[in-house]
């Protein structure tokens, strides 16, 4: 099932970044700059960062229609991004 609510998306956009950025990104503020807020979150830990959200909650990013490097660059963007693209494909 697939859900819209912002903070149970927002939980999992998280639990991603946990995985692979362990504690830095458990005290994460939602505004935060990935690039400067988790050490190591380079370009392709950005593309791994994408593909896990994808996996995570069954979505299909476009990297030539989305401004990926907006929507992906703080935790509350990409939770924003989902939301309306979860939406977009219940409808």
């Amino acid at each position: 099932m697939h859900t819209t609510d912002r903070g149970e998306i927002s939980t999992r956009v998280q639990a991603v970044l946990e995985k692979r950025f362990g504690d830095a990104a458990r005290t994460l503020a939602v505004n935060a700059d990935l690039t400067d807020a988790l050490p190591g979150f380079d370009s392709l830990a950005a593309l791994e960062y994408v593909n896990a959200v994808e996996s995570e909650f069954g979505i299909e990013v476009d990297f030539v229609g989305d401004d990926v490097r907006y929507w992906f660059s703080t935790l509350d963007r990409t939770t924003e991004y989902v939301r309306e693209t979860v939406e977009d494909q219940a409808v």
